[in-house]
């Protein structure tokens, strides 16, 4: 079983977050990943801007950040003998630019933040993409991945509100 840890700074949390929880545990299911601690911060500008600085040395916003703990920690689980859990990292999307990467493609805001997180946890996974041509390996499993769970969506139309 994953566990989805959520939360939010600088916007306030949304009302489906908890459909986001259950559209990554799709994601990983989709993936074949089990027993993953995932940590998902959603933010403005200001918090994606000021991570993109201090880490990526980029003064600007960005859509999504993957801070990958060196290829997962694993710990044991309490009280479960053997039993390991995976600390893959931490994902932090902007909602900011989430919207405009909507405007901008022409894609509904639901789409652009599934494919995000998508994006995210391929990171996490290790792996990792030169161009942002569809033919890298990552971006294609990320579109086959969004395909596969088309049914599914976030944000449904509580997104015609904004965050809330």
């Amino acid at each position: 079983m994953n566990r989805v840890a959520l939360s939010a700074e600088d916007v306030p949390l949304p009302e489906w977050s908890k459909t986001l929880k259950s559209y990554t545990g799709k994601v990983l299911a989709e993936l074949g990943k089990d027993k993953w601690d995932l940590s998902i911060l959603l933010c403005g500008d200001k918090t994606i801007t000021k991570l993109n600085r201090q880490y990526r040395g980029k003064d600007e916003s960005t859509d999504i950040l993957s801070f990958a703990l060196d290829e997962g920690l694993l710990f044991p689980a309490a009280g479960k003998g053997n039993s390991c859990r995976r600390l893959p990292g931490d994902i932090v999307i902007s909602l900011d630019t989430l919207r405009e990467n909507a405007r901008r493609f022409k894609i509904s805001e639901d789409e652009e933040l599934r494919r995000l997180l998508i994006h995210g946890i391929l990171h996490l996974d290790g792996m990792d993409h030169v161009s942002n041509k569809k033919t890298e390996p990552m971006l294609s499993l990320q579109e086959e991945i969004l395909a596969k769970l088309s049914g599914e969506s976030i944000i449904n139309t509580i997104h015609k509100r904004g965050y809330a």
